[in-house]
């Protein structure tokens, strides 16, 4: 063991790194969609709990262009068929556009080795899209301040989540990035990660 933690501190960033997103990408991927309903039945080994998860609305753009193409769907109907074709198609136009909303859902994770983000319809975790845990370097309540790199924005507000800002390495050791995220508890994401909230 103690082999290990020396070679884990001796190794360069960027492997330890690529690493992470490995370990992250295996142990998210036991799980379901749904982690509450604990490990997949076809996993074979029994994964470690995931430290934090929460499910974010898809963007309000999405949700805009759903309803616009349900209500061009039921246009054309009735433009080429008139009010009872528009009628008939109702509940096929309604039950698409609640599965387009429904598989853009997302869901942030928080594994013993990384961050991830992932969209309910895709449903694999790309080892491409994780902040590992060993190159966060802060997280704070709110925007990110003045002289933090310019970020992406992931999630959108959602009643009783607050803003919070994470700021970490590049994987490949090439500066610093910026996430700013919706949370529900800040300070259980913070603690998640390993860093104390500021």
């Amino acid at each position: 063991m103690a082999g290990r933690r020396r070679r884990a501190q001796d190794e360069p960033l960027a492997v330890r790194a690529l690493r992470e997103q490995e370990r992250h990408t295996a142990q998210v991927a036991a799980y379901g969609f749904f982690p509450a309903r604990g490990p997949r039945r076809s996993a074979t080994v029994t994964p470690a709990p995931l430290r934090y998860w929460q499910y974010d609305p898809p963007r309000p753009w999405l949700l805009l262009a759903a309803v616009v193409l349900v209500v061009v769907w039921l246009a054309l109907f009735a433009w080429t068929g008139g009010t009872s074709a528009a009628l008939g198609e109702l509940p096929l136009a309604l039950l698409l556009g609640v599965a387009v909303v429904v598989l853009s859902a997302a869901r942030m994770t928080v594994s013993d080795s990384g961050l991830s983000f992932d969209v309910a319809g895709l449903r694999r975790t790309s080892s491409l899209h994780v902040v590992p845990r060993s190159l966060v370097r802060e997280v704070r309540r709110g925007t990110p301040p003045e002289g933090w790199p310019k970020g992406r924005s992931r999630g959108g507000w959602w009643p009783g989540r607050t803003r919070v800002a994470v700021r970490h390495l590049a994987a490949g050791g090439d500066g610093e990035k910026t996430l700013t995220v919706w949370v529900r508890d800040p300070e259980a994401f913070a603690a998640a990660l390993g860093v104390p909230l500021a």
